[in-house]
């Protein structure tokens, strides 16, 4: 949890670059609001090297781009953990919860520490095996207490098992050992008064409705509020809202009527003769149905398109060049299936050393190093607000 830069002090910085950079943005969405109806969805501290940033920009003169980062990181978006101790992670859980309550909002966390996180990849880490991580699980969830929260639980966990990297044995312990992290997590985590766990699904250029959907009933998507898609990637709003209509209902198809996966269609499939199968074998109320949220932080221009032939491995995932934020986020979403669109992924922070299949060590795409993953990438975060889908500022 990141406090050097308290809140007051970006508050006050992001008023007055507000007021020198766009004084005729009265009227536009405030970037600390959802939409005006219900609760609020939380704002956390922001990184500080984004307020170094902004202050950067203004010495500079450039009070646009300030004023764009700060609207920025005064939008609502959620609390990442991953490598806190337990006591860490508990008093942090707490702290947030409750400045949340204090400002009538609704906190969202995203829980990363499943061991072998990311495949040992750019994201590498998490808690050493099973019984560690039940013990910082118990610790998130003693620290949300009876308040109430969204988590997002564990981005890959699900759609990058351990056997899907060449991690597991024969025997497919560590994968197996997954599941009972997952279940457990959200046993733990889902009973809690206030609580919303959702699973992981990836993205829908990813897992087939027909893959991901045994993975989550494995990993007791009926104990969870739900899933969730897109998390830190570029898919669209109707890209993200279609693949989860078709995973709730498949899961509804397969939970309810004891159908097989394998019989559903996927994002693939022909939307018109999806909606035929779906009106013909999903007769379940929204109300009893998986539901889900998705994540627009970065969005706003769908994802990118490698130069063809170009690279041997184009990693479209990392750092992609010329993206923007995309649309704001909401509990309000208009579809009784999706619970919230969220910015889950920070924006701003970099996806990791992307070398795109190259020796590097420059990003090619844009030569320069990138940072690691999650430290602040100024040039990224300079894309996303200048590429925002809709826009962070009114027009000139």
């Amino acid at each position: 949890m990141r406090r050097p830069f308290r809140r007051a002090a970006i508050t006050a910085l992001a008023l007055s670059t507000l007021l020198i950079a766009a004084p005729q943005a009265t009227g536009a969405e405030a970037p600390t609001s959802t939409d005006g109806h219900g609760p609020r969805l939380y704002t956390p501290d922001p990184n500080p090297d984004a307020a170094r940033q902004i202050v950067g920009l203004v010495k500079a003169g450039q009070y646009r781009d300030a004023a764009r980062i700060t609207a920025m990181i005064a939008t609502p978006q959620a609390v990442w953990f991953g490598d806190q101790s337990p006591a860490e992670v508990e008093k942090l859980t707490r702290d947030v919860v409750r400045d949340a309550d204090r400002r009538a909002a609704l906190p969202v966390f995203a829980l990363y520490n499943i061991p072998g996180r990311d495949c040992s990849n750019y994201s590498a880490g998490g808690a050493a095996n099973t019984a560690e991580y039940q013990a910082w699980i118990d610790a998130v969830a003693r620290g949300i207490g009876s308040r109430d929260a969204m988590v997002v639980l564990e981005p890959d966990a699900l759609a990058l098992l351990p056997a899907d990297c060449g991690q597991d044995d024969a025997q497919g312990t560590k994968t197996a050992a997954r599941y009972t992290e997952v279940n457990y997590a959200v046993d733990r985590l889902e009973p809690l008064r206030g609580t919303r766990v959702y699973l992981d699904t990836g993205h829908p250029g990813w897992h087939s409705v027909n893959s991901i959907v045994p993975r989550l009933i494995k990993g007791g998507v009926e104990h969870a509020a739900g899933f969730y898609t897109n998390a830190s990637n570029y898919f669209t709003d109707d890209a993200n809202s279609w693949y989860g209509k078709l995973i709730s209902s498949c899961i509804a198809y397969v939970e309810k009527s004891a159908g097989d996966a394998a019989d559903c269609p996927n994002q693939w499939t022909p939307r018109a003769d999806a909606q035929t199968w779906i009106d013909a074998h999903v007769r379940v109320p929204a109300s009893r149905m998986a539901h889900f949220v998705t994540d627009s932080s970065r969005n706003g221009r769908g994802p990118w398109t490698p130069p063809a032939g170009k690279y041997t491995d184009p990693q479209d995932w990392c750092n992609p060049p010329d993206r923007g934020l995309g649309a704001r986020p909401t509990l309000r979403t208009g579809d009784p299936l999706q619970d919230a669109r969220l910015w889950i992924k920070t924006p701003g922070e970099s996806d990791g050393l992307c070398l795109r299949g190259t020796e590097g060590p420059e990003d090619p795409e844009r030569g320069t190093v990138d940072p690691k993953a999650g430290d602040w990438f100024p040039q990224q975060a300079l894309e996303l607000v200048r590429y925002a889908e809709p826009p962070l500022l009114p027009a000139k």
